[in-house]
């Protein structure tokens, strides 16, 4: 199963329609609108590479929120409107979502725009953060985007640890929330990292209702991908089963480090035109897109499988292909010359494919074999996998030679 699937033509219709939308209700004066591609540079800034710089009141700024709104929100959704439809996410009338560090209800616009099929139902949305003004200019967008929907949306203006009261949720979602306080943790500090992870955990646990999910989404950096592996593990330690991106349930065998942490890339080829005209004017080209993230509650434990002389094992592609320079020393197949990394219950995993094989993505599930007896990686030490199969249900549906 790929997690980033391609927009169907009725969502990217409603996606390209998006920034449109946000001119009309949001509308620059003329003489601004030179000023605007300066402005998402400088958010820009303010959200990688000097983080230390920006207030918890950024969003403050009429000129940072109109560049938010053009630019980062309706990325955002983009990004959403791939992930969403491929994660387990069933509801039924009555449920709530509540959506910790909101912004511009950007969760909220992705679900409606990404999953029509719920778009009747009446579900109650809690959207909580700390700038009044970023709440009621997505509330606004929703208004006119849905029109006479059944979703009730609350917005409250509070800190991300204000108490909650009313019912618990199907679905807790804290999208690019945490890493302004993992941010602030010295890179390496692995202990204060965990207690950070913890106190998460606890506040995301008290939120969700028995049987229900939790989506935390963050930036696809290293410190990210850490931070993701231990709040899954404090998650873990709660009765949180993990669904995405994880091929098993048990404690993360990918915890970052050596270069290596969770995260995931794809193109954006399916993106709206006039993003791509917007980032190149502000001189950020996005041609693909990065994440982490972390999706749990209920599923199955998928397990190292025997099919017939050869060990299967489920894995996730991490990363994308790369090439695996031939030693006589190592025993990499001659026909295996390039290799990915992926996540799997035994750990890291090599994954060794051949040149003309099929293109997996980042992102893709797929069954991988392993030879007998077992080798590893002399640089990394991860175990090495060959021939992907693909995983359709259960079934091994076509295997490679070893």
């Amino acid at each position: 199963m790929y997690l980033f699937p391609r927009l169907n033509s009725e969502v990217r219709r409603t996606v390209e329609a998006l920034p449109a939308v946000i001119e009309r209700e949001f509308p620059l004066h003329r003489r601004f609108r030179s000023r605007v591609y300066r402005d998402i540079a400088e958010l820009s800034r303010l959200l990688t590479r000097s983080r230390g710089e920006r207030s918890d009141a950024y969003l403050g700024s009429p000129a940072l929120l109109s560049a938010y709104l053009r630019y980062f929100l309706p990325w955002n959704v983009y990004r959403l409107c791939r992930l969403l439809p491929a994660l387990p996410l069933t509801f039924t009338a009555g449920d709530v979502v509540t959506d910790l560090g909101a912004g511009p209800l950007t969760l909220t616009l992705a679900l409606w725009i990404a999953r029509p099929d719920i778009r009747s139902l009446p579900l109650e949305f809690c959207c909580l953060d700390r700038n009044a003004g970023v709440l009621a200019a997505g509330k606004r967008l929703f208004q006119t985007l849905a029109g006479d929907s059944p979703w009730r949306i609350k917005t409250i203006h509070a800190p991300l640890d204000a108490p909650l009261y009313g019912p618990k949720a199907r679905l807790v979602s804290a999208l690019q929330v945490f890493n302004e306080r993992y941010e602030r943790i010295p890179q390496g500090d692995a202990e204060h990292l965990r207690q950070g992870a913890e106190k998460a955990s606890r506040l995301l646990a008290s939120l969700v209702r028995e049987g229900g999910s939790i989506l935390v989404l963050e930036p696809g950096v290293p410190w990210s991908g850490e931070w993701i592996a231990a709040l899954r593990n404090a998650l873990h330690n709660r009765g949180q089963g993990s669904c995405a991106p994880c091929p098993q349930q048990g404690v993360c065998p990918c915890p970052g480090g050596k270069g290596k942490w969770c995260h995931f890339t794809f193109d954006t080829e399916d993106a709206p035109s006039v993003l791509h005209t917007l980032s190149r004017a502000a001189g950020l080209p996005k041609e693909r897109a990065t994440l982490s993230f972390l999706f749990t509650g209920p599923g199955e434990n998928k397990e190292a499988a025997v099919q017939g002389e050869v060990q299967a094992l489920p894995v996730r592609i991490l990363s994308d292909r790369f090439p695996v320079p031939f030693q006589s020393g190592n025993r990499y197949p001659r026909h295996t010359p390039y290799g990915r990394y992926g996540c799997s219950v035994r750990g890291l995993v090599l994954l060794l494919e051949e040149a003309s094989g099929h293109p997996l993505r980042s992102g893709e599930l797929v069954m991988a074999v392993l030879g007998s007896p077992e080798k590893r990686d002399p640089k990394t030490g991860s175990l090495i996998a060959y021939s992907p199969c693909h995983l359709i249900g259960k079934k091994i549906v076509h295997k490679l030679p070893v």
